[in-house]
């Protein structure tokens, strides 16, 4: 499991023009799901997200997570996460997850973030989606259950 990780002043999702989910200051995640990811990889990515200190304190410093800022969630599943563009100039997507098992992880994913105290918003999944971000910093994390990067 795949996660881009970015600390927002804010962000949305829209689908076919109707914005569906709307955050404030927080984090905005991208989830790339694997066709072999367990609640395992949940577990990882889910208490990384809650605990990533990356807002500022009153020091200037980023010593806070997003929960001790206040921060809400915006959660969008984007299985081009599990790209790989290492051969030729079309990226695969063999690794990516069907829905049968990506559903259920996402799903259990968003319950995990809102058990961390969080106000989580979510895309639809499997949607085309219009995402906007105002990245705040700009500070952008990338996350891999496998540490493969």
């Amino acid at each position: 499991m795949r996660a881009v990780v970015q600390r927002v002043a804010s962000a949305s999702v829209s689908v076919g023009g109707d914005m569906i989910s709307e955050i404030g200051k927080g984090l905005m995640i991208l989830v790339g799901i694997a066709s072999d990811d367990t609640e395992k990889d949940v577990d990882y990515i889910s208490s990384k997200c809650c605990n990533l200190r990356i807002f500022d304190d009153e020091n200037g410093v980023m010593n806070l997570s997003a929960q001790e800022a206040g921060g809400e969630i915006l959660l969008v599943s984007q299985f081009t996460l599990m790209g790989d563009a290492r051969k030729g100039r079309g990226p695969s997507y063999i690794k990516a997850a069907g829905p049968e098992i990506a559903v259920p992880l996402y799903e259990k994913l968003a319950s995990m973030l809102k058990d961390c105290g969080f106000t989580v918003k979510t895309g639809i999944f499997g949607a085309d989606m219009q995402v906007a971000l105002v990245n705040d910093g700009p500070v952008t994390i990338l996350l891999d259950s496998r540490k493969t990067f």
